[in-house]
């Protein structure tokens, strides 16, 4: 009976590995491999050793892409989990059709990025601008995209939008792991309003929001459909992010051996982050 539970278990386990394997692991180590060349994405290459890496440290457009993503990550993930925090606040408190509002707030997790991306743009293009020319507001008549200054700001708004839903249902599980306990003795205490948060609901949520910091961060750091729908980089490249750049100019601007290094490097920085993030999360839950 056991020997038949573990051949079932490997004949599942095995087909997904392959998948894994075929789709992930491959094209990772054939992408190490293409960034010490200066293979264009087609045709023959030479070995061009550590020059990418190097290369990557003094190009200008690149170090604007990692400031530009860097400013995006933490803008939007401070925006994103405060936003999620205070709705799902309200989502868990005793309010009617609670179920009804936590499914109105999830539908925007559910549909595709890209398509999100160019209903704002069409927003941010056209319905805005004239709304705001018909109300008198001429200064705000034109698109934020077509700005170097606000374009960013518009990318902040599309990301929040669609990434508040995930982060709310987590807070909400969290604020469920709360016993009814603590809040009677803290009201004893006197702990009321944003003492209450502060001193008995926040401390014991940690975890949940060191996940949703550590998932907002890699996923905005990652931020590529987006920019896509709205700015595809510009205008003049000021919403250049790295996923965006290693695309487009990986894919056709013939620097495949060179954004190749550029995925590596992004991929060891995520990771770094990642791991930070957790290691400060874990720390201050040991503090608790």
């Amino acid at each position: 009976m056991k020997n038949e539970r573990k051949r079932t278990f490997l004949l599942i386990t095995i087909p997904i590995l392959a998948l894994f394997v075929c789709f992930n692991t491959i094209p990772l180590i054939r992408g190490v491999i293409y960034s010490f060349t200066n293979f264009k994405g087609f045709g023959s290459y030479d070995w061009v050793g550590l020059r990418n890496y190097m290369d990557l440290f003094t190009d200008v457009r690149v170090g604007k892409s990692y400031l530009f993503t860097f400013k995006l990550a933490i803008v939007t993930t401070i925006v994103v989990n405060v936003i999620s925090l205070i709705l799902a606040m309200a989502l868990n408190s005793k309010i009617r059709a609670k179920s009804f509002f936590r499914g109105a707030y999830f539908l925007p997790n559910v549909l595709g990025a890209l398509v999100v991306g160019y209903i704002f743009n069409y927003l941010f293009t056209y319905i805005i601008p004239a709304f705001m020319d018909m109300i008198g507001l001429e200064a705000f008549s034109s698109s934020i995209l077509s700005n170097q200054n606000t374009a960013w700001i518009a990318i902040v708004v599309v990301c929040a939008w669609q990434s508040i839903a995930m982060n709310t249902i987590i807070y909400i599980s969290g604020l469920q792991t709360v016993p009814e306990d603590v809040y009677e003795a803290g009201g004893l205490d006197g702990a009321t309003g944003w003492k209450k948060f502060r001193y008995l609901t926040f401390p014991l949520i940690i975890p949940f929001f060191g996940i949703n910091m550590v998932l907002s961060v890699k996923n905005f750091l990652m931020v590529f459909d987006q920019i896509m729908a709205l700015t595809k980089g510009g205008p003049a490249q000021s919403t250049e992010s790295i996923s965006y750049l290693i695309y487009n100019n990986g894919m056709s601007g013939g620097q495949f051996g060179f954004q190749s290094a550029n995925a590596v490097v992004f991929f060891i920085v995520i990771v770094l982050v990642s791991v930070t993030q957790m290691k400060i999360s874990s720390g201050k839950e040991e503090q608790l």
